[in-house]
């Protein structure tokens, strides 16, 4: 495909951004329904009625994707993301018809990375293998813990054996691309309790693990009521010891709680944190494109009601808006120093537009203080600024960039 020269130019941004192509493009569906709303969780989601208008609400995604189909004519898809809320709660017809509607109307290359999330309390066997036939190709299980105890903490709908199971099914149903959510930290949980369920997500030998610290984030239950959590001391022993095993298991770290077996990655959320561009269609989606007047954010409205009649009537865009030199900057580092093999050169100058003038101080800095590496090639975190991420980002806040 070849790909026009992109330019721009922004009073205070100096010389015009280049853009010699556009970045990859992947597309992210929201698909906004659970069972239930569980204590830790921030995301747009919204608890299922006795029905869910799945025709009605696949038929406002494809209004909304063909409103946006004009910023993105012609791309090809490098990666499709069904994500929620939970999405297999929708009927694997729905998803098939989705899927099939999707290629219609984009070309999305052979052997894209399609994922689906999925909630194991929700599915069995015909369901899998319904999913697996409607073109599914990657599956993202929300497992979390295999202890009934930790579970029921969280307000999970599943138990262990249902994660276990889950597991097995999607293997039998020919998901040779698994995913395990898994998190650390949970309230009451000990360091032998924590290894214990990182022991059995490695026993099942699946090709991705999503490890990660549960957090208490604004707006859910478990911040305005917080559980009681382990000690930093023990939250620490945890994860040098999970790191340990990780690695000996043979899965890489690749992003700070990504773990992969070689050839497994998420090319989904890799393009995302190399400041690919994403086309976000559903209740709450977020897009990121680069456009020939810049790179431009675009949110879709949050609430499914609101959204599927806005999208209906082919508006389904709640905010639009275009990122200025520093946020380019910064939005980008923020994503790419995730990464353990952190970002080259071109690709800082390919995908923002800015020069290096505008980062070299701020990373110098950051390596004075042993939080990241610079040479000639890139700039990639240390091990040290892995788990200070925050205090190296704060070199680039937006109000901290040279311009």
């Amino acid at each position: 495909m070849n790909v026009q020269p992109l330019t721009q130019h922004r009073p205070g941004d100096g010389a015009a951004a280049q853009f010699s192509s556009a970045p990859p493009l992947s597309l992210y569906v929201h698909l906004p329904w659970c069972v239930r709303k569980c204590p830790y969780c921030d995301f747009n989601s919204h608890v299922a009625g006795a029905a869910l208008p799945q025709a009605a609400y696949i038929d406002a995604l494809l209004r909304d994707l063909e409103a946006d189909l004009p910023l993105v004519w012609g791309r090809p898809v490098i990666s499709v993301f069904l994500g929620g809320g939970t999405p297999s709660l929708f009927e694997p017809d729905a998803i098939d018809r989705l899927l099939s509607e999707l290629r219609a109307r984009l070309p999305v290359l052979a052997g894209a990375e399609i994922t689906l999330e999925a909630n194991p309390g929700t599915l069995d066997t015909g369901r899998l293998a319904g999913f697996r036939e409607a073109g599914v190709n990657r599956l993202s299980l929300g497992v979390q813990s295999f202890d009934d105890a930790c579970l029921k903490a969280l307000g999970r709908i599943h138990d262990a054996a249902a994660a276990r199971r889950a597991v097995q099914v999607a293997r039998a149903c020919g998901f040779e691309r698994l995913n395990l959510d898994l998190m650390f930290g949970l309230p009451g949980q000990d360091v032998d309790q924590a290894l214990r369920d990182l022991d059995t997500a490695l026993a099942a030998e699946p090709g991705h693990l999503s490890w990660y610290q549960l957090t208490l984030e604004p707006n859910t239950v478990f911040y305005s009521h917080p559980p009681p959590l382990p000690a930093p001391e023990r939250m620490e022993a945890i994860y040098e010891a999970g790191l340990a095993r990780l690695a000996a298991a043979g899965y890489s770290r690749y992003e700070v709680s990504a773990y992969a077996r070689p050839g497994h990655g998420c090319q989904h959320n890799v393009n995302y944190w190399q400041f690919g561009d994403y086309l976000g269609i559903g209740a709450g989606a977020h897009g990121k494109l680069t456009l020939p007047d810049g790179i431009v954010r675009l949110a879709k409205y949050r609430q499914p009601a609101t959204y599927m009649a806005r999208a209906s009537a082919g508006q389904a865009v709640a905010e639009r808006r275009r990122l200025d030199h520093d946020e380019r900057v910064f939005e980008f580092l923020l994503n790419a120093l995730r990464l353990v093999d952190g970002f080259t050169w071109r690709q800082f100058g390919e995908r923002t537009g800015a020069s290096l003038g505008a980062v070299r101080p701020r990373l110098q800095e950051a390596a004075r203080q042993g939080l990241v590496t610079v040479d000639a090639h890139g700039a990639r975190a240390t091990s040290r600024g892995f788990d200070l991420l925050d205090s190296v980002l704060e070199c680039f806040l937006p109000t901290s960039v040279d311009a």
